[in-house]
């Protein structure tokens, strides 16, 4: 399990993945050539990995992507330290918060 900031980085086998991943479609990735996991709101900075691959996310605000590095890859951040991935697949799960009437994403 990896975390960098509020980005959990969470492997899985190919068994784990739910039905219906591999039908979602792809995220780009940006003008850099990242595949991005999260941008921050606050500091344009990004959670990004820089690597071969694909990244996929379930619709809406808190869908949960798929991270597939067929050959690993790296997660690098301006303001953290790059973690590397070994090849395999990954869920990608964003923090939450509570505030007092809604659950919302943290905020970078």
């Amino acid at each position: 399990m990896y975390r960098q900031g509020d980005v959990l980085i969470v492997p899985v086998s190919p068994e784990e993945l739910p039905p219906g991943t591999g039908t979602l479609p792809a995220v780009p990735r940006d003008g850099r050539g990242r595949l991005v996991l999260a941008l921050g709101e606050v500091t344009g900075h990004a959670h990004a990995v820089i690597g071969p691959g694909t990244l996929v996310r379930e619709p809406g605000a808190f869908g949960v992507a798929y991270l597939h590095l067929p050959e690993g890859g790296r997660v690098v951040h301006e303001e953290h330290a790059a973690i590397p991935l070994p090849k395999g697949w990954y869920r990608v799960v964003r923090q939450r918060e509570y505030t007092p009437g809604a659950v919302r994403v943290v905020a970078d």
